[in-house]
């Protein structure tokens, strides 16, 4: 039987988000059809993600907060009142059609991957990684906290959890929902949020509670962060964590806007980078007894489709135990082309570095 699981919570056909919005762009299902086009998904790793229902939802989110969600998905729109209670309607959380089934869908889809990692596999759920919104409230694009929910499945199985949050933005939902727990450690390397969204003043506001050896780690990286400084301060912050806080299962929110030439992200780290990281996740991991990681994965942010798609598409292969050919398939080009987005590899990017991908990518459009 396979080990890794593929969870699928979106489907191409998937667009809610209007053309101003930073969402508005083929993202996991582009990621998906690139992994399949490399024929690197068997039927039995492939689940069909499921919608989260209210009960698991309020594991976490208060009533009146998925009552309104609701309501604006019943009725068409939000309502005045709901608006600044609950953030939602606004530039960051428009409202869409299914505004409350899609993000409950992409939710189910990482309480799911826990799941599986209690059976016993990796899990993989491109579609989570809503790393931002809070119990009560919508926050920056993120309507419901999926990392959140499976932290608290996982904790149900009686189960220390370490998160490692590689977004290029502050964890601080997830953070912020188990900062009195003892029983999970957050750890977010993140762009300082001096500069960076949530502008919560960064510097030594942003380092969370490390000193005191609690339940928080946090790395505000400076503009134009490149490999070497990234894999020096992974390194020194990701082995002490294991080693203090000696987790039963990590769960890993892998955003990719910390690459360069995201639009939304300034630091400078190339896709080999980002999937060292993950290598050495995947091989430091808590294991089960038969010697598979207890690792379950989520997606992020991420606001350029083709780096999402090459780097979700590596990190599956790494997950799962694949080698992935240099040289995209032909069907995979013509996804990528189908995008409507170009890359010059040879563009700089933040003033220190670019970007770095699979030798045949130039070659493919």
């Amino acid at each position: 039987m396979a080990r890794a699981r593929l969870i699928n919570a979106v489907t191409r056909r998937q667009r809610p988000y209007r053309n101003n919005h930073p969402l508005a762009i083929p993202r996991t299902a582009l990621a998906i059809e690139l992994i399949r086009a490399y024929d690197a998904v068997h039927e039995d790793e492939f689940l069909s993600g499921r919608v989260a229902d209210m009960g698991e939802l309020s594991w976490f989110h208060t009533p009146d907060y998925l009552a309104a969600l609701q309501a604006a998905e019943e009725n068409g729109g939000v309502q005045p009142s709901d608006r600044g209670r609950y953030q939602l309607g606004t530039v960051d959380n428009p409202f869409f059609q299914q505004v409350f089934t899609i993000p409950a869908r992409a939710t189910g889809g990482s309480i799911q991957a826990a799941e599986e990692v209690i059976a016993g596999h990796i899990a993989f759920n491109p579609a989570g990684g809503m790393h931002h919104a809070r119990a009560g409230a919508a926050r920056g694009f993120c309507y419901f906290n999926d990392p959140v929910l499976a932290i608290l499945r996982l904790k149900r199985a009686g189960w220390r959890v370490l998160y490692l949050d590689i977004d290029a933005h502050h964890g601080d939902g997830v953070e912020e929902a188990f900062s009195d727990d003892p029983d999970v450690l957050t750890v977010s390397l993140h762009m300082d949020t001096t500069y960076a969204y949530p502008y919560r003043g960064g510097g030594l506001a942003d380092r969370g509670s490390a000193a005191g050896g609690n339940t928080t780690i946090n790395v505000p990286l400076p503009q134009g962060t490149h490999d070497a400084e990234y894999r020096l301060l992974f390194g020194a912050v990701w082995f002490a964590a294991l080693k203090r806080f000696q987790p039963d299962v990590v769960v890993m929110q892998a955003g990719t806007d910390m690459l360069a030439q995201d639009p939304l992200g300034k630091l400078a780290l190339s896709t080999e980078c980002f999937l060292e990281i993950a290598r050495t996740v995947l091989q430091s991991a808590p294991r089960h007894p038969d010697g598979t990681p207890r690792l379950a994965v989520t997606g992020g942010g991420g606001y350029h489709p083709l780096l999402i798609a090459r780097a979700w598409a590596g990190l599956w292969a790494l997950l799962s135990g694949r080698e992935l050919p240099a040289a995209i398939p032909p069907a995979g080009a013509e996804k990528l082309r189908g995008a409507g987005w170009r890359t010059d590899e040879r563009a700089p990017s933040h003033g220190r570095a670019r970007a770095v991908f699979w030798p045949s990518v130039r070659d493919a459009f």
